[in-house]
């Protein structure tokens, strides 16, 4: 079941997977070069991969279980009182509902390969900072133009997202950053706490049409369906009693996109209803990643997950993000990129020497990887303070995963300063309106989603 990708290159990621996560793939990669497309062979090498050995020298703890995971974090606040009267919180959870919409339009039409990998010999980051100033559109104060002079250098925007184009937009158009928002969102008031891995699989099957899954996300779906079907013919079944040894093969099987950012764009719904509760949002984020995700494609959904609760109730972004880092392994490489962003950003006062800083100092990754792009997250939101453009427009303008990013920004800073002091020229065109993708939620008003996780916060604080 290869879903996402042809068996080959499954295979050829897997490799480069299984090397990031400290064994030892020396010689695999020609083994797979003489593979071709050979099914069998490929196979071959893929079993030898899943059987590669340790390297000796492979620097740091890595657990993917919740208790070990919290065995290897630093000591944190864990909770922050909620001081707020009930109208101001209200008005943050709009705030982040609205922000996340926000910051996801602006960066949909650049989430493709001139902005994301970088082309014509420059990096991403240029390219986008290139096409808003072809369309005379910087530095970026407003969604992405859908022309610019910039297609002369032979760039241009997705054209499959035009309804978020600046010329065009009037509505949160259907985005995976925020249909996941949504499943979280139903998880937490169909479950309550009561729900684990399982539970994620069912409602993604119940909720999400195949076509509206990608990389890990793909995998997971085709494993779980495989599992699910040997036991009831379909996917309308009860667990099963050997459910914690048939998840490893559910999030590992034939993916190698388990590291990547798909489980860290899942986390708002989670987030939002354990406002003020970073330790109980990192649990839940760990509950939903841990169904297609491993080691930091986990801790990547976890820290973003208590940085969003954190910022319900801390207005201070530097506090903010060493709280939440709090809650993954101290030794995990994606601390280590945490911390390097933090350094990158202390004292910065220029955006653009900022991204450029930061896309050197992680174009290692792929561009879908959760730990550049969880780096430049956090460089955003310590670069901009109080500013919400600023912080939206940073996450954007440093290529890579554009929406993504855009939409995490957002979400943290709509929390932090509430709907309200938001710029209205970046509401205004919204029309507070949904279209998500979700039956029940094509479309809907982006402030009854607020208000529903409202309700579902202040029930699970009862």
């Amino acid at each position: 079941m290869p879903g996402w990708e042809p068996l080959d290159m499954i295979v050829k990621n897997e490799i480069t997977q299984r090397e990031d996560e400290g064994f030892d793939v020396g010689g695999l990669l020609q083994k797979w070069e003489a593979a071709g497309k050979d099914e069998e062979k490929l196979m071959a090498v893929y079993r030898q991969l899943q059987n590669a050995p340790s390297q000796t020298n492979f620097p740091y703890t890595e657990p993917s279980e919740l208790a070990d995971i919290r065995g290897q974090r630093p000591d944190g606040p864990r909770r922050i009182d909620i001081r707020q009267n009930s109208e101001q919180l209200r008005d943050q959870f709009y705030g982040a509902w609205l922000g996340r919409c926000i910051g996801c339009a602006l960066g949909r039409p650049l989430e493709i390969g001139p902005f994301s990998s970088g082309a014509n010999g420059k990096p991403g980051w240029e390219n986008v900072k290139l096409w808003f100033e072809g369309a005379d559109a910087w530095p970026i104060r407003g969604y992405t133009p859908g022309y610019s002079k910039a297609r002369d250098k032979g760039i241009d925007v997705a054209h499959r997202c035009g309804d978020s184009f600046s010329e065009n937009i009037s509505f949160m158009e259907s985005d995976d950053d925020i249909r996941y928002t949504i499943i979280g969102l139903l998880q937490m008031e169909e479950r309550g706490l009561d729900w684990d891995s399982w539970d994620v699989g069912m409602l993604w099957h119940q909720r999400l049409a195949y076509r509206q899954v990608c990389t890990a996300e793909t995998q997971a779906y085709l494993n779980f369906a495989h599992v699910s079907s040997h036991i009831n013919s379909h996917v309308l079944c009860e667990k099963p009693n050997d459910w914690r040894q048939k998840i490893e093969w559910v999030r590992t099987y034939l993916n190698p996109y388990r590291e990547l950012i798909g489980a860290q764009i899942r986390v708002d719904g989670y987030a939002y209803a354990a406002a003020g509760n970073l330790e109980l949002a990192a649990d839940l984020a760990w509950r939903d990643a841990s169904f297609s995700h491993v080691k930091n494609g986990v801790y990547g959904a976890m820290y973003i997950a208590a940085m969003i609760a954190a910022s319900f109730a801390e207005k201070d972004p530097e506090k903010i993000v060493a709280w939440a880092l709090s809650e993954i392994p101290k030794n995990a490489r994606l601390a280590h990129d945490i911390r390097k962003a933090i350094e990158i950003a202390k004292g910065e006062t220029d955006q653009v020497r900022l991204v450029s800083r930061i896309w050197e100092a992680f174009k290692h990754y792929k561009p879908g990887h959760a730990n550049n792009n969880a780096a430049l997250c956090t460089a955003s939101v310590l670069f901009a303070g109080d500013d919400f453009e600023k912080a939206v427009a940073t996450a954007v303008l440093g290529g890579w995963d554009t929406d993504c990013n855009g939409a995490t920004v957002g979400s943290i800073m709509g929390a932090r300063l509430g709907a309200k002091n938001i710029p209205e020229r970046w509401k205004q065109p919204l029309n507070d309106t949904l279209y998500s993708g979700i039956w029940g939620f094509h479309p809907i008003p982006i402030s009854e989603c607020a208000k529903r996780s409202y309700n579902t916060y202040v029930k699970l604080r009862q």
